[in-house]
């Protein structure tokens, strides 16, 4: 039987997009099915004591900076911790990715995942405009036009709840979060310990 990840994430989270790339290769590895799960992540803040950056504290929104900087270095990977379009809401971008999933598929939405997560974190773009998000997706060969008309449907935007809701009953408190049989791991520094869960 197949082991299952459920992945909890924020198109808009830095951290997620740290790690989106790495957790794709890892299912591929040990042949682990990703049960993608996009969230609301300001309405997790809201019941688990969590805080928008720009309410944080000024040394906390530094240390955040440093630790951004070391893993897009650590990684390889490009990422502008300052993006001109940052903060911004993920909810456009996340239910695109579910009518994604819905039309084409886990592994389209997962490529279409880390065009929306690079567009803002390594090219400045903005992720809440219609435009650029058909771009992202006609780039990756499928209709733009016709996936955004179906990401605004009530279809759509009930999954959208239903995940965060899902996040909200499972305790989820960030993103990225990967849960594996029953056990969750909160952030993508955690992943070596999800692979470990992976072989297991």
């Amino acid at each position: 039987m197949t082991k299952v990840c459920e992945y909890y994430f924020a198109p808009q989270s830095p951290w997620s997009y740290l790690g989106h790339e790495r957790l794709i290769a890892l299912a591929r590895q040990y042949d682990v099915h990703i049960e993608m799960k996009p969230v609301d992540l300001p309405k997790l803040f809201s019941v688990s004591g969590g805080l928008p950056l720009a309410k944080r504290p000024p040394q906390r929104q530094a240390y955040r900076l440093l630790e951004l900087k070391r893993w897009s270095e650590h990684l390889n990977l490009p990422l502008n911790p300052q993006p001109k379009f940052f903060p911004v809401s993920g909810e456009p971008s996340a239910k695109l990715i579910i009518a994604a999933k819905f039309a084409h598929g886990t592994d389209a939405a997962l490529d279409l995942t880390s065009a929306v997560m690079r567009a803002l974190w390594a090219e400045d773009k903005n992720i809440m405009d219609a435009d650029i998000l058909i771009a992202l997706v006609n780039a990756a060969g499928h209709d733009g036009a016709a996936l955004f008309k179906s990401s605004e449907t009530a279809a759509v935007q009930n999954e959208y709840e239903q995940f965060t809701n899902d996040a909200m009953a499972a305790s989820v408190f960030g993103a990225p979060w990967y849960v594996v049989d029953g056990e969750a791991y909160w952030g993508q520094d955690r992943l070596d310990f999800v692979e470990r869960a992976f072989q297991k």
